[in-house]
């Protein structure tokens, strides 16, 4: 498994422990940054290097994203096609975000999970997958309203 992290200035340290931990349970981890926390760059720009690193792909990688509370990183994600991002500040939230949503990203707020519960949560999120069964319509749902939007925004 490949893992695209990326946070802005506020959340370099927990992005940090989160790759450690990742790279203890033998994952693959690609940096899209920040580096350190006098880096400037805004974190809708760090989430789409992340997606379009996810994209390119071919989905055949997940994505974490991390800044001040995960929301604003999670709202930049669910803007690229086909990504499926979620906050997950509990075991539950994550967890669902893979088994009843297919998500491919997950978000945290490093001002708002401290560091051994966000490894906790994301030592389970990654060993989730996706089955195929009464979600499969909610999730095709989510695509067809996604792909239905994409045309609209293309026209105007």
């Amino acid at each position: 498994m490949t893992i695209v992290i990326g946070c802005d200035n506020a959340a370099v340290d927990l992005k940090n422990a989160l790759i450690d931990c990742l790279r203890s349970e033998g994952v693959t981890v690609e940096d899209e940054g920040c580096m350190d926390s006098s880096d400037p760059t805004v974190y809708p720009l760090v989430a789409k290097r992340v997606c379009e690193n996810i994209i390119a792909s071919g989905y055949t990688k997940r994505g974490v994203l991390v800044c001040g509370t995960g929301i604003g990183m999670c709202m930049t994600a669910n803007k690229f096609p086909n990504i499926r991002a979620a906050v997950g500040h509990d075991c539950f939230s994550a967890e669902r975000s893979i088994l009843s949503n297919d998500g491919n990203v997950l978000c945290f707020g490093s001002r708002v999970i401290g560091p051994e519960l966000a490894k906790m949560i994301l030592r389970e999120w990654i060993h989730l997958t996706f089955q195929d069964g009464p979600s499969t319509p909610k999730v095709q749902a989510i695509c067809a309203i996604e792909q239905e939007n994409m045309k609209q925004a293309e026209v105007s």
